[in-house]
């Protein structure tokens, strides 16, 4: 995403973006100062912490009490996943997470240090979206056949493009498009969007994926050039995007989720509540466009439907690891 716009949407949030509200959860608070804890796996100023930022507001001005958005940044949220492993299940902690932390890092890694089925909840989604390859600003081509070109004619076949942590699916997305096309694409991981995003507009890789929230706003200041999108259809942020599929590359019409998440053993009564008003935060105009204009596919989904999409998902991606002859680190 744009630093300088999030930088500036952040700011405009101020204290009421690091305090937003938790009245659902003052039922099982020891008192009223204390606060819901929301647990972003990225850094500040990337499209996660973003996204965390703006229903935190919201949830203050609807709720009345503090929550922090607590970023606990590094291995691709695997350091906030377990920190909400090792959270209290007293209804005042969540994770705002996207499928990375929960679907793929218990496939890619051996020791991940938490198991989602056994140590989380589902609490309540509220939003799909797709990852997408861009191109940096100082990279000439304009389409993903133009960098392939540019790829063989300048680099020799050889070429970096950034993702936002290892072991993840815009790692795998890589390896993808580089056998596709015969060449030697190698990912460049990174501790989250932000940084990764810092080196495409420095030209100091050419391309990167990462989610559309990651991307939307450099997309629409010209500084970047999304050139190709997950799913099964182009997307409206960016309608001039052909889907991978379109371009010949088939398996990535799985799209990935957002959602929050709970230690296992948080009273059912905190979960309902909050979901709850999380619908209610997420059905408000402002927000819906909002997150719209990040790039993502608003829709609330219940404790119900975010753990059925999440099993959906995750054995979607055990297939296309597998088929990739990954072997778990």
């Amino acid at each position: 995403m744009s630093r300088p716009l999030h930088r500036r949407a952040v700011l405009a949030l101020g204290s009421a973006a690091l305090v937003a509200g938790a009245w659902p959860l003052q039922a099982l608070a020891q008192s009223g100062g204390n606060a819901l804890r929301i647990l972003v796996g990225f850094p500040p100023g990337g499209g996660t912490d973003a996204i965390a930022r703006v229903l935190a507001e919201k949830l203050e001005g609807l709720l009345g009490q503090p929550v922090v958005v607590d970023n606990r940044a590094g291995a691709g949220g695997q350091i906030a996943a377990q920190a909400l492993k090792a959270a209290a299940p007293d209804g005042r902690t969540v994770f705002l997470t996207h499928d990375h932390s929960i679907s793929i890092l218990p496939l890619v890694t051996k020791k991940p240090g938490f198991d989602p089925a056994t140590d989380f909840v589902a609490v309540a989604g509220f939003a799909t979206f797709v990852n997408a390859l861009a191109l940096s600003g100082g990279t000439p081509a304009q389409s993903l056949p133009e960098y392939v070109q540019w790829v063989r004619t300048q680099g020799g076949g050889k070429g970096n493009v950034g993702v936002p942590a290892p072991a993840s699916m815009p790692e795998f997305l890589v390896g993808v498009v580089g056998q596709k096309f015969g060449l030697d694409l190698r990912a460049v991981p990174y501790r989250g969007s932000a940084p990764m995003m810092a080196d495409m507009l420095g030209n100091q890789v050419s391309a990167g994926v990462g989610s559309i929230p990651d991307f939307i706003e450099n997309h629409k200041a010209g500084k970047i050039r999304v050139v190709a999108v997950m799913g099964r259809s182009r997307q409206a942020a960016v309608p001039d995007a052909p889907t991978f599929a379109e371009l010949g590359l088939k398996g990535f019409e799985e799209v990935p989720y957002y959602g929050l998440f709970a230690p296992a053993g948080t009273p059912q009564a905190a979960i309902d509540r909050f979901g709850a008003a999380l619908a209610k935060v997420v059905a408000l105009p402002e927000v819906r466009e909002r997150l719209t204009t990040m790039g993502l596919a608003v829709g609330y989904m219940t404790q119900q439907q975010l753990a059925a999409r999440e099993r959906a998902y995750t054995q979607a991606m055990a297939k296309i690891i597998k088929a990739s002859g990954f072997t778990p680190q």
